[in-house]
Order: C-alpha cells, then sequence, then structure tokens
C-alpha cells in the first residue's frame, strides 16, 4: 500500500488519502480511536473509485498513521484537523460520512461550512456520546482522576477517555436544534450497545433538514462491518448522491 500523504496543522502532521474526481467529493471522518484504513472507509473509497468520485479520508492525530499522542486529543482538535483538511486538500461541494464519532465530527463540520456540503451519511453515528455514554460514576472518575480506562471490545489496548476530551464533548448538539440544512442519512445497527438506536431518532428530530432517513438494520451491532451491512451503507450513500448530485 502507498504511504499516505501529510498536512501540517498546529505542528501536528495529519496523515490522508485523497482520490481525485468528480463532485461532490465525499470526506470520510473515522470514529474514536480508528483510522482511515477500517474496512468501511476502504469499501467507501472503492465505491468512490468504481463511480470516479472524489474522496477524502484521513487520521485524526494520535491514531492511525498521523503524529502526536491519542491521550492529547480532543473533540475540538479533531474537528479543527477535518476543517483544515478540507479547506486546504479538497475542493468543491462535499458529501460527509461519518462512522461512530466521526458522525458528531461531521455534523460540527457541516454546521462550520454551511452550503459547501450537500449531505450526510451518519454510520453509527454517536453525537453528544460524551453526555450519554457514561454513567454519573465514570463521569466522577473522569473529573478526578482525569481519565478512564475500560476493556475495549474492538482492540487488546485499553479503551481511554481523558478529561480533556470528555470536557471538549460538552459541545453538544442533541439538547437544540442542529441547523443542519442539507439531506441526512442515517445507517444503524438494530442491537448496538455502543450507541443505542435511540440516538439515531434522536438526530432525527434535532436536525433543521426536513429530509433525514434513518435504516435500521435487523440483528445489526455498532460495527457494521459485514459484508451485507456495507451493502446496505453503499445503497443507502448511492441514493443520497443521486439526490444531491
Amino acid at each position: 500500500m502507498a504511504q499516505p500523504d501529510y498536512l501540517e496543522v498546529n505542528g501536528r502532521r495529519i496523515a490522508y488519502r485523497r482520490r481525485d474526481g468528480v463532485s461532490p467529493a465525499l470526506v470520510f471522518f473515522p470514529g474514536y480511536a480508528s483510522d482511515m484504513e477500517g474496512a468501511k472507509a476502504v469499501a467507501i473509497d472503492a465505491f468512490a473509485g468504481e463511480r470516479g468520485l472524489a474522496m477524502l479520508r484521513f487520521d485524526y492525530s494520535g491514531t492511525g498513521s498521523s503524529s502526536g499522542e491519542f491521550a492529547e486529543g480532543t473533540l475540538g482538535r479533531w474537528i479543527d484537523e477535518a476543517l483544515a483538511l478540507i479547506d486546504r486538500v479538497i475542493e468543491g461541494p462535499l458529501v460527509l460520512v461519518g462512522s461512530s464519532m466521526g458522525g458528531w465530527v461531521a455534523y460540527h463540520v457541516a454546521l462550520r461550512r454551511g452550503t459547501r456540503v450537500r449531505g450526510i451519511l451518519g454510520i453509527a453515528a454517536a453525537p453528544d456520546f460524551t453526555e450519554w455514554g457514561f454513567t454519573d460514576a465514570q463521569k466522577a472518575e473522569i473529573q478526578d482522576a482525569g481519565r478512564l480506562e475500560e476493556p475495549n471490545p474492538y482492540g487488546p489496548e485499553p479503551q481511554l477517555t481523558t478529561k480533556a476530551f470528555w470536557q471538549s464533548g460538552q459541545q453538544l448538539l442533541l439538547g437544540d436544534r442542529i441547523a443542519v440544512e442539507c439531506p441526512v442519512r442515517l445507517v444503524h445497527g438494530q442491537l448496538d450497545e455502543d450507541v443505542p438506536l435511540a440516538v439515531a431518532f434522536r438526530a432525527m428530530s434535532a436536525l433543521r433538514s426536513g429530509d433525514v432517513q434513518l435504516l435500521t438494520i435487523k440483528g445489526g451491532g455498532h460495527r457494521l462491518s459485514e459484508p451485507h451491512e456495507i451493502d446496505a451503507i453503499l445503497r443507502t450513500l448511492s441514493e443520497l448522491l443521486e439526490q444531491v448530485r
């Protein structure tokens, strides 16, 4: 595999892969502690290649091939990195594709880049997970100890949440109207234990757009990486692109 390109953002080297093609360009936002080489990101990149679409995918600082320490990452820092890449690496109208926490980042990017964003696809999107994703006891430990480490169902390393990330994550969206006007499509697993399906319904209610649709995959969990689940994601993305192009 070819080495990624890099963009320096506030002293951090942010790894990215760009595919040239026609607009609207797809931009993939990974989930928490994930990267641009996951199954969904690679499948969507192949989808873009088959259709001649431009695409950008990248690693947040402290993840994947980007520089930095994961423990220093915050939601605000990763939003800033995403905006820098969008503004400096890729041109024209965009369709944002966010996986898990990446859906939260995508909403913030859409709020900041307005009409340049023509559509959003959220895959098990997790807006505001610092609020609903932790018990009161866990929040207290984050505040008192400055960090929380828990077993990670997706890898050998503990799942780390720092106080800095948690505080940055108080840029909450679901308690108010989310001023996103473009079409939004959400794909969510019925049995997602990390991001309950109720979060997707809350997002549907909060988004200002009148064109928001939710596809629920029966028996699906959080990862949505099985072949039939990826097929459903790509079908949904194809339908969204037909509408916004």
